[in-house]
């Protein structure tokens, strides 16, 4: 979306003419509502501008629910945005710590501000970008006075009488539809700016699950996040919000359920063991938060490999930090005689899990010509030079 498109939109006829078109889940349907709205009179940027915000409501749904019927998006900043079910949770931690008033650095198109403005936190939400900074304005005018909108750069804004600060640095190229990824050094505002900050102020900011870990300085609390079994992003945690003794933390939410797992550091990894009755694979966030040990301790279990994020035990226990399998048998690595023995087992539906092989499940599924009536789950690994082609259930 470009500004002449916002423009358009942005009226009564336009959101009256946005709302009446309701959802669009297609290309074949953008393209009737097109040839309609055009015929019916409508300019080529408002007709753009509706189609495109129809597309993208059904598309944030997934991340804002009901309310994305209600909100405006661009492309990427929809791609960017931190989910709503998210957002209440950092806005939780703000209101925990005793926070009042937050300046969300960066706010894209408001995804977090609205976690905070929902829960009664007066928010100051701010982007370098005009275009997103309106969309943000829109999506925060429900809020009224307690959630204000200021097109500006991070480094520019007055942070006087502001509590915490949010902070989300643009980590990929300008723009609204297709954007790149660029390195650390060319992040905005810099890593470096954040970070100081970060010493002045109580506050959070919100990072890709892969930054390196190596620049997370030692005062910050680093509490990696997955959802629905997608590890989603990384939250450095300052002052008052970073909780004492915690400098690594897992969370790990599926649907309206949350579990964590905390530690004042790394944790070492547990020796490894012979192959048991159980694989269990670690969730993504406690993988990146080196919390492996942590989790096996708890399960009795040990590391199937060295280096690969599968553990093993007897004991039939586990837990929401892993995905547990019973494991049936080992069969033939080789994917003909592998293809062979599932055959004679009547799988027809295989779930495919691999760490530590190069092996692309979806061109192996094809040489595994599958058919039957039973289903489970084949686990492909290595320990040392030998591969391993586990036939499992999940728990």
């Amino acid at each position: 979306m470009d500004t002449s498109e916002l423009t358009a939109l942005l009226t009564p006829e336009g959101l009256r003419l946005l709302d009446e078109t309701g959802p669009i889940a297609s290309t074949d349907d953008a393209a009737r509502a097109v040839s309609r709205l055009r015929a019916a009179g409508h300019s080529p940027d408002l007709v753009s501008a509706v189609v495109g915000q129809a597309r993208l409501r059904v598309k944030a749904a997934t991340k804002f629910g009901p309310f994305a019927e209600r909100m405006l998006f661009t492309r990427a900043g929809l791609e960017q945005a931190t989910r709503l079910s998210i957002a209440a949770r950092h806005a939780g931690r703000f209101r925990a710590a005793g926070v009042a008033r937050v300046a969300d650095l960066g706010c894209g198109i408001g995804g977090d501000a609205l976690g905070m403005a929902g829960i009664g936190i007066r928010v100051h939400a701010v982007d370098a970008d005009e275009v997103t900074a309106a969309i943000a304005a829109y999506n925060l005018a429900p809020f009224g006075d307690a959630a204000s909108v200021t097109h500006a750069r991070a480094e520019d804004v007055d942070l006087n009488g502001t509590d915490a600060v949010w902070l989300d640095p643009a980590r990929r190229t300008a723009g609204h539809s297709e954007t790149l990824q660029v390195s650390a050094a060319e992040w905005s505002p810099s890593l470096e700016w954040v970070f100081e900050l970060l010493k002045a102020k109580p506050g959070g900011v919100k990072l890709g699950p892969g930054f390196d870990r190596a620049q997370i300085p030692d005062d910050l609390e680093a509490q990696w996040i997955s959802a629905d079994g997608s590890t989603i992003e990384l939250v450095l945690w300052s002052g008052s919000l970073a909780r004492e003794g915690v400098r690594r933390a897992a969370l790990v939410v599926r649907g309206n359920d949350a579990w964590e797992l905390t530690a004042p550091a790394d944790s070492p990894d547990v020796e490894v063991r012979e192959l048991g009755a159980f694989v269990h694979e670690p969730d993504g966030a406690v993988i990146r938060a080196r919390l492996i040990g942590e989790v096996a301790r708890a399960l009795d279990a040990g590391m199937l490999a060295p280096g690969i994020a599968y553990l093993t035990s007897d004991a039939a226990l586990t837990s929401p930090f892993v995905s547990s399998f019973r494991v049936r048998e080992q069969l033939p690595a080789d994917p003909r005689k592998l293809a062979q023995a599932l055959r004679s087992r009547g799988i027809g539906t295989l779930e495919i899990k691999k760490r530590g092989v190069d092996v692309d499940p979806a061109v192996l599924r094809k040489k595994l010509s599958l058919r039957g009536d039973e289903s489970a789950t084949l686990i492909l690994t290595r320990v040392g030079s030998k591969r391993l082609a586990l036939l499992a259930d999940r728990v």
